[in-house]
């Protein structure tokens, strides 16, 4: 990976995503732009999630990291994270390898030899490779330091629809993105820890101050909006031509008669192309209009 491959750019402030707009109006830290190395995800009906945790974190978090990243294979939903050692990493690992996009925020520039930890270089270039990106409010030549830290917490915390706290001791960073996020009114799950065990005594506290307990993948799914017995995007029963058509011209809500003009079937063709498909879960109707389900 090196700046040819990927080039640094800028989105100036107001182009911000939206949820981050929104996150940063009347902030105290307002960046003027955010440095970008691939590709940004489209909104849309897109889930953001970030997901944060120990940098020590035990057996335990870690395979619940991974779980529950796992139980989202196949939904809309974009991984965000910040790329440091334990849950993080564990966390964009997990994404790749259930082929969800992913985003990583480091504590840093983004120039090459600034990327911090350095030891995650390989981890970035996967997240690039596969579509994901890396954001930054820090110029390129930033190093790493104790004020960056807590800033780009915010950032993640502004990014997302939601977080994820696996595992935290007392007094943990990742307490902070927890914090932003419950401070933006956006929603806080937590994987409950061992009582026995430090690195959840902040997690743990989470809970018992209101945030929401996340006990399995599917409890994590539903919590996010998501059907959970709703096909998934990678386990769609396969489409007929037809099928295909219909599904093809719904990328935004339309009535029934304009779906089935630009679909270009006779009204009989329409039809069954529409039963099937929400017999298969990927449309539904709403005030007289079709559209995708999302899932």
């Amino acid at each position: 990976m090196n700046s040819i491959d990927y080039p640094i750019h800028t989105i100036e402030s107001e182009h911000f995503p939206r949820l981050l707009r929104e996150a940063l109006d009347g902030s105290v830290y307002k960046p003027d732009r955010l440095y970008v190395r691939g590709a940004m995800p489209a909104e849309g009906s897109t889930i953001f999630l970030a997901v944060v945790g120990s940098r020590r974190c035990t057996e335990y978090g870690a395979a619940a990291c991974k779980e529950l990243i796992a139980g989202l294979r196949g939904l809309s939903v974009v991984i965000i994270s910040g790329l440091a050692y334990g849950i993080d990493s564990i966390a964009h690992e997990a994404a790749l390898e259930n082929g969800l996009t992913t985003i990583a925020v480091p504590g840093s520039g983004l120039a090459d030899d600034m990327i911090y930890p350095a030891a995650h270089i390989g981890l970035a270039r996967r997240i690039l490779a596969a579509g994901g990106a890396l954001v930054s409010p820090f110029a390129e030549t930033i190093m790493g330091n104790n004020w960056t830290f807590p800033v780009r917490n915010g950032i993640m915390a502004g990014l997302a629809h939601a977080t994820l706290v696996v595992e935290a001791a007392e007094g943990s960073g990742t307490l902070i993105t927890a914090q932003h996020a419950a401070n933006l009114g956006r929603d806080v799950f937590v994987v409950p820890g061992q009582i026995f065990s430090k690195r959840s005594t902040g997690s743990n506290k989470l809970i018992s101050d209101g945030a929401s307990p996340v006990l399995s993948s599917r409890d994590l799914a539903e919590r996010l909006g998501f059907d959970a017995d709703a096909p998934r995007s990678d386990e769609k029963l396969a489409l007929s031509e037809d099928e295909r058509q219909v599904f093809k011209v719904l990328e935004e809500p339309i009535s029934r008669e304009e779906a089935c003009r630009r679909s270009g079937l006779d009204a009989a063709r329409f039809a069954g192309a529409v039963s099937a498909l929400e017999m298969k879960g990927l449309l539904e109707g709403a005030a007289g209009a079709l559209r995708r389900r999302r899932i």
